[in-house]
């Protein structure tokens, strides 16, 4: 038989422990997210529709975004035991540059839209956790402004070339005196992608006022007053806009771009140049020939074409035909330091985030961002432990194996 008594208050105190307070509310809720989709959630509930779905959506049906996704969730790790994993080094030579971190934060724009803050949050919380930002010709604060907030870390410029040639050259001349070190060429966006959440929700710059936006608003009071209250919603690298946001990107983009331009462009620019939206092998494979610094395997966040190339999918066979020869970067569905291991065991060099940054962001603006990259830090010391790995460069494709769901069917 089961003897019971009366407990004893002082043998139950070692047992139970309280958990102090928070009385900050943001705070409290940061601390309480522990995974990004964690900070999806939080702000969600704190930002209105049209900003947040621009950055949660992407283009026509939204696949492309879903496959990238789903790639990373269909892998399988394979650990190595009994290794001395007390100790993990998580920092990589970049584009002949130091990181603390195999990430950086990829370019954005609108980003004060999502919440005031804006690249300047990004820009300083990348500067404490020791990587680079990247500043989008679409962003929402000017060049010197981020160098300001920055000016001791690793500043890069996303350039998307402009029907004006001249103006696209100045901001790029503007980009190097600021110290910028890195020029991130988009070549993905010849025309705007249809992003359909855009334009049901009548996204504009300035956002379009009408009885729904204002009544979606109103459970969101420190969106709203941060929105009132500051510096209007521009571009900081370009006139004001007052139509739809395709519209703008139509009337901007130049759809006749090509290789030629490129080695133009890296005539002009003194330092690294990084091509970013690259989706076959023989693509890289010419850029490589040009010469460019890296490549990042993209297919813009799924907001260009639909069923578009799974870049995770790509990068084996990328890294094996050019990985000698230049950087292979990615970026696209990474959500979780899981899925950055993965990809660097797969062969990457280096990862962004761009949704998950904003993400964090929207949660919380500078704090927030500051969650985002500890919990992807945390995520990726963890994962490389259980795997058995102590360093970056210990991580290889023995680690991962990717499985199949999409498999191409075979021609007759």
């Amino acid at each position: 038989m089961v003897t019971r008594r009366i407990p004893n208050p002082h043998d139950l105190a070692p047992l139970m422990k309280f958990k102090t307070p928070t009385l900050n509310a943001k705070k409290r809720r940061l601390e309480e997210a522990l995974t990004i989709e964690d900070l999806r959630k939080i702000a969600k509930r704190r930002t209105p529709k049209a900003a947040f779905d621009y950055t949660d959506g992407s283009a026509e049906a939204e696949l492309s975004l879903r496959r990238a996704r789903q790639a990373f969730r269909d892998i399988e790790f394979h650990p190595a035991i009994l290794r001395d994993v007390s100790k993990v080094d998580l920092s990589r030579t970049v584009l002949g540059g130091p990181t603390a971190l195999p990430f950086g934060i990829a370019p954005t724009g609108f980003t004060r839209m999502m919440q005031t803050e804006g690249e300047i949050a990004g820009a300083g919380a990348a500067a404490a956790a020791g990587i680079p930002f990247s500043l989008s010709t679409m962003g929402t604060s000017s060049i010197e402004d981020v160098a300001a907030a920055n000016p001791n870390g690793r500043n890069w410029f996303q350039l998307y070339m402009w029907k004006d040639r001249d103006r696209s050259m100045a901001l790029v001349d503007r980009a190097a005196k600021a110290g910028f070190d890195t020029l991130l060429v988009t070549v993905d966006v010849p025309v705007a992608g249809a992003r359909l959440r855009d334009a049901r929700n009548g996204m504009t710059i300035p956002p379009t006022l009408t009885p729904k936006t204002v009544i979606n608003a109103i459970p969101r009071p420190e969106w709203w007053i941060n929105f009132l209250t500051t510096e209007p919603l521009a571009f900081a690298s370009i006139d004001r806009w007052s139509g739809t946001v395709a519209e703008l990107l139509d009337t901007m983009f130049d759809p006749t771009v090509t290789y030629e331009d490129l080695e133009w462009i890296k005539a002009q620019w003194p330092g690294k140049l990084v091509v970013k939206g690259v989706q076959t092998v023989d693509d890289a494979r010419r850029l490589a020939e040009v010469g460019v610094d890296g490549i990042i395997l993209s297919n813009h966040g799924g907001r260009q074409l639909d069923r578009a190339p799974i870049p995770f999918h790509l990068l084996p066979e990328v890294v094996r035909e050019v990985g000698d020869d230049t950087e292979i970067h990615l970026d696209t569905g990474i959500l979780s330091g899981a899925d950055i291991v993965a990809s660097l065991a797969m062969g990457a060099h280096f990862t962004y985030i761009g949704r998950a940054y904003l993400y964090g962001l929207m949660a919380g603006g500078r704090a927030g961002v500051d969650r985002a990259i500890q919990i992807l830090e945390t995520q990726i010391a963890r994962t490389m432990r259980l795997l058995g790995a102590t360093s970056l460069d210990e991580l290889n494709p023995d680690h991962v194996t990717q499985l199949e769901r999409l498999a191409p069917r075979l021609r007759s």
